[in-house]
């Protein structure tokens, strides 16, 4: 017959097991969440993988200290050189995503210098009546 010390033992186990396999669908999350990120970004994800670098405390978006696990993985803009990115989730949720700084590539089809007078690059100050008098003609 089992002891007491037996059913410790096997509800420790069983513990064990319910923990390494909920922590292997986190990692499955955050691979997915990696790849649409890289996707959005443009960015190709390489071997397909993130890894688990630590389990730490860490602030979520509302202030709270939680306990994240900690992914790290790799991408790459030209396929030259790896840069890394960090993930941090909070259960099966997604605390934040960060990637090292990477060149952006620009479409080689458009050309960068032609733009059409009636447009302005963002950031540029306009004067209000200057911006009145040509809507008041579009409405013509």
């Amino acid at each position: 017959m089992f002891s007491l010390f037996d059913m410790f033992l096997l509800m420790l186990f069983c513990a064990a097991v319910a923990w390494l396999w909920r922590g292997h669908g986190i990692r499955e999350r955050a691979l997915e969440l990696a790849k649409q990120q890289c996707k959005k970004l443009d960015v190709e994800l390489l071997d397909g993988a993130v890894a688990l670098q630590r389990l730490g405390i860490e602030r979520d978006a509302r202030g709270r200290r939680r306990l994240a696990r900690l992914y790290a993985f790799e991408f790459t803009v030209t396929g030259e050189q790896r840069l890394t990115g960090q993930l941090s989730m909070f259960g099966r949720q997604l605390g934040r995503i960060e990637l090292d700084a990477f060149p952006i590539n620009t479409p080689e089809e458009a050309p960068v210098a032609t733009q059409q007078p009636e447009q302005r690059p963002s950031g540029q100050v306009i004067q209000l009546r200057d911006w009145k008098r040509q809507h008041d003609r579009m409405d013509i």
